[in-house]
């Protein structure tokens, strides 16, 4: 083989070994972002009484003319106000009347108004709307637009979308990209999914980081995992008695004596 040959030889090697290189430190650096515990859910706290929301989608009211989450608490003392005061009932955030019929209310109406302002909440709400309809377009539309503004529950319901090729292709490395920006930005379910999907492939370890960073977050869900994952003997004694100080830690931390009574009275009219 001639000098010259040898030397473009290895000048492809090099080139290829340089691209591998930055193949693996993008994945590195990948793991960094998606590994790193979120200071908070991405439900945040309900911007009324500022207490962190419950990851119990139960436990919250999505408002719709102002498109705000608010904690049954604050929900349940606001009704329960305007009972004693007879006042005629608004929402306990704006403080509009609330419609008296449903012709009225049309609560999609206000939306469309406050996705037109590009309210991202907004924005996924009406996807919802979109959805629900069987227009599956329509809505990857809406949630494509709010996860571009940064919308963390948008990312998971595009995950959704493209899991079950709704409205667009199955395809699994976008269902991935926008399941790991939901879990980055701090949602428990995301993250929930992402360590049933490293289990089924075998990587434990990382499983076991998604299922400790959710705890964190109070998913109760997670900490069975992980309780399961400690009888097995894949998550060390330490690792499970932190994860359990730091679920039970968020847990109180949505707990209020308005939070009780809205428990209370939700459980008296199920029963």
């Amino acid at each position: 083989m001639s000098s010259n040959n040898i030397g473009h030889v290895c000048m492809t090697c090099c080139a290829s070994c340089g691209i591998i290189a930055e193949v693996d430190r993008a994945a590195e650096l990948r793991d960094e972002i998606l590994f790193r515990q979120p200071e908070s859910s991405y439900l945040g706290d309900c911007p009324i009484c500022c207490l962190p929301l419950s990851s119990d989608s139960e436990k919250s009211t999505m408002l719709g003319c102002c498109s705000r989450l608010i904690c049954d608490g604050c929900d349940f003392a606001n009704k329960l106000r305007e009972f004693e005061e007879s006042l005629e009932h608004t929402c306990p955030f704006c403080r509009l009347p609330t419609p008296k019929s449903q012709a009225e209310a049309d609560l999609n109406a206000n939306r469309k108004r406050r996705a037109k302002a590009n309210d991202p909440v907004a924005l996924r709400e009406m996807s919802k709307t979109h959805y629900h309809k069987g227009d599956y377009k329509g809505a990857l539309e809406y949630l494509m637009k709010a996860a571009e503004l940064g919308d963390v529950g948008s990312h998971y319901l595009i995950s959704d979308l493209y899991r079950e090729g709704k409205g667009v292709e199955k395809d699994e490395k976008k269902e991935l990209y926008h399941t790991e920006e939901a879990a980055i930005g701090g949602h428990p379910e995301a993250r929930f999914f992402l360590a049933f999907y490293e289990a089924r492939n075998e990587r434990f370890d990382r499983a076991v980081k998604h299922w400790i960073i959710a705890a964190n977050l109070g998913c109760g869900d997670s900490i069975q995992q992980l309780k399961k994952g400690y009888k097995l003997g894949v998550v060390s004694k330490e690792d499970f008695a932190a994860a359990l100080r730091a679920h039970q830690a968020a847990v109180d931390a949505t707990k209020s004596p308005q939070r009780e009574e809205a428990a209370k009275k939700q459980l008296k009219e199920a029963t």
